[in-house]
């Protein structure tokens, strides 16, 4: 195993099947990180993950997630800097940036991303305006 650093890219490498934006960071065997970034006003399509469990940490922006399990169990959070959410396998989720400038977040899959085929597209509490 060898040490790695990377500094946050300045453009985006992907866009995630829920619209956002992904900067792709680092990652191990059992998990990746990423940066991801929503345009002011935007609204994320919701997804739900088929295996992935994911950790969120706000780095800036304002805005609300939306996160409903089978359970069910259903809950529209604040997102704001300091903030951390989980997303447990399964849950549907959808995020909004409500405030003046992107809404950003750190995130941790576990285990790594394993590609485009991983999240579905899901009915959601708001019409996604990002695709």
């Amino acid at each position: 195993m060898r040490f790695e650093t990377r500094r946050l890219p300045s453009a985006h490498d992907v866009i995630a099947p829920d619209g956002s934006e992904v900067r792709i960071l680092l990652a191990l065997g059992r998990g990746s990180m990423a940066h991801f970034a929503l345009a002011s006003g935007q609204t994320s399509a919701a997804v739900r993950h088929r295996s992935v469990e994911e950790l969120w940490y706000v780095l800036s922006g304002q805005g609300e997630m939306w996160r409903r399990t089978d359970d069910p169990q259903e809950a529209i959070v604040v997102l704001e800097p300091g903030v951390s959410v989980s997303i447990p396998p399964g849950t549907r989720f959808q995020f909004r940036a409500t405030g003046t400038d992107p809404l950003c977040a750190v995130g941790v899959t576990m285990p790594p991303w394993p590609g485009a085929d991983e999240a579905e597209i899901v009915a959601g509490p708001w019409q996604p305006t990002v695709r």
